[in-house]
């Protein structure tokens, strides 16, 4: 039972650490001055306009404690490359994770392919290699049918739930070109599954802060999600970026009812 407790709290947390916005408590939208995330309407003419390059990539160290218990590991950020999917142009971004907490381990991949005139995400990549656990899914997203479908395998589709989708790893992405502003509540409902609806970015504060990388004035980013997990509102989860226009991801830092995880900057190549 406590592998089992161990396995799906480490899932959360050495998958998803800076996949920080995936659903908001309506409680919160209804407090707030909500304003809606940015749509096609707000495009851009190329990926030269992004706050972001081919060629970027960040690695971070990442620690958890449970309990008693302590692990490491692992984990990057990068844009690989600049690709055309359907005839349409994106860059091809990528989350790896690597670590281990006593009897679990993980060694995963995500890539999502975001178009960089309409900043939604065309395509996006699961290799999941867990302790137990395997996934390798690839889904193309077709907004125009407002379908999802599995590349290799056409009858695991789905229903989009916007015809301008984000995935994981494309949302964080996604929030680097928000104006971020103290205050300020971002919501949609743009994740490409409805049930992770609607999606919240809340700017806390900003604040100078150290990380292996170096120093940095942050500005300080709390996902709130409805459901259990690391982001839920018990789970004191927070995002740090860079408190200029690249929006660096500097740390995060979240507590859960059985482990703390800590995830930190460690180095960085920024074109």
């Amino acid at each position: 039972m406590h592998r089992l407790i161990l396995r799906s709290t480490l899932r959360s947390t050495l998958c998803s650490a800076l996949l920080a916005a995936l659903t908001l408590s309506p409680q919160v939208a209804a407090s707030q001055n909500a304003l809606p995330l940015p749509s096609t309407s707000n495009t851009r003419a190329d990926a030269a306009a992004l706050p972001f390059k081919v060629g970027e990539t960040f690695d971070f160290r990442l620690q958890v404690k449970w309990g008693f218990i302590s692990g490491s590991g692992k984990a990057s950020f990068a844009v690989e490359a600049l690709e055309r999917v359907r005839g349409h142009q994106t860059l091809r971004l990528a989350f790896r994770t690597r670590g281990s907490v006593a009897v679990f381990g993980i060694n995963d991949l995500q890539r999502s392919w975001l178009d960089t005139r309409t900043l939604f995400a065309r395509r996006f990549e699961q290799k999941l290699d867990q302790t137990g656990y395997k996934r390798d899914k690839t889904y193309d997203f077709l907004p125009e049918q407002m379908q999802y479908v599995n590349i290799a395998n056409a009858a695991d589709s789905g229903t989009l739930a916007s015809n301008i989708p984000l995935d994981d790893v494309s949302f964080i992405y996604f929030i680097r070109t928000l104006p971020l502003k103290v205050g300020d509540v971002y919501t949609a409902s743009r994740y490409y599954k409805a049930d992770g609806n609607p999606v919240s970015v809340r700017v806390l504060r900003t604040e100078r802060i150290t990380v292996p990388a170096g120093s940095f004035d942050a500005v300080v980013v709390k996902p709130i999600i409805r459901t259990k997990g690391l982001f839920s509102e018990g789970g004191n989860a927070e995002v740090w970026f860079s408190n200029d226009a690249r929006h660096i991801p500097l740390r995060v830092r979240a507590k859960v009812s059985v482990a703390t995880l800590t995830m930190e900057l460690q180095t960085m190549t920024v074109p």
